[in-house]
């Protein structure tokens, strides 16, 4: 089973009355990620998920996306009830994990009533992107699954999509995800590769449960994902592509007036 660690609310409601906080990280990350945004998030209850390849759950491994989220189905079931409603939060590989989990109905055991989605990609449509993705993927695991971990992180780090960060905050960043097990990750990072997964934005838009994104309004390449989505979104100011660890208290915010306006 996937690691996770429960924060129950400080408040006491009526059982089932208000939603269950998953939150999945994203790739290199853990469950621990998400300590300052659910520190502000005191009312709910809260749920960390340590994904396959990363954390205490490093030792496990997982084929696909599908087979991740067959996992998170099984781990949620046996924490929760069927009729707890949870909202899953997931940020970059977790907001796609959590996307795809629903444009697929993967998760039959849960009772999802909607998901929040930080930076996650919807998928490409062409097959020559999908192996240009692929091929870049697969160098990144490649070295990941070779190379000292500590020069690979100072290059990954420095792709496009991380360009709002200062260098304190890379460094922070690059220190924090040396605990990690590159072979573990590089394992994952080809599992749930973009280039493997489906375009999933006409899905989404369809199902029944309600999707909301949120996005670093300097994360230029997210931003205009979110905007041309159809999807409602919100921006987040002084942030980039990781919006939760950069403004965790305005990300909880946001969070938290999305629960007030849609699921209460």
């Amino acid at each position: 089973m996937l690691y996770s660690e429960h924060f129950p609310a400080t408040e006491k409601h009526q059982s089932g009355t208000v939603p269950t906080l998953v939150f999945l990280h994203g790739l290199l990350g853990s469950g621990a990620d998400w300590q300052e945004c659910i520190k502000a998030l005191p009312q709910y209850e809260r749920v960390t998920i340590d994904l396959p390849g990363h954390g205490a759950s490093h030792s496990i491994f997982c084929h696909d996306l599908s087979d991740c989220c067959k996992q998170l189905n099984s781990t949620l079931s046996l924490l929760f009830p069927s009729q707890q409603p949870l909202i899953l939060i997931g940020y970059s590989m977790g907001g796609r994990i959590a996307m795809h989990g629903l444009a697929h109905q993967c998760f039959p055991d849960l009772n999802i009533c909607g998901a929040i989605v930080e930076g996650g990609n919807f998928g490409l449509q062409s097959q020559s992107d999908k192996q240009v993705r692929f091929d870049n993927d697969s160098s990144w695991a490649k070295r990941f699954k070779t190379e000292p971990l500590a020069c690979v992180l100072n290059d990954w780090y420095q792709q496009l999509v991380f360009s709002s960060l200062n260098h304190e905050q890379r460094q922070t960043l690059m220190v924090k995800r040396s605990a990690n097990l590159g072979s573990a990750v590089g394992d994952m990072l080809l599992a749930t590769s973009l280039a493997k997964q489906s375009y999933l934005l006409p899905a989404l838009q369809q199902q029944a449960v309600p999707l909301y994104y949120i996005c670093g309004k300097k994360d230029k390449k997210f931003s205009q994902l979110a905007e041309s989505s159809g999807l409602a979104y919100r921006q987040v100011e002084d942030a980039g592509h990781n919006v939760h660890q950069e403004q965790p208290h305005r990300f909880a915010m946001h969070i938290n007036q999305i629960i007030h306006s849609h699921f209460k």
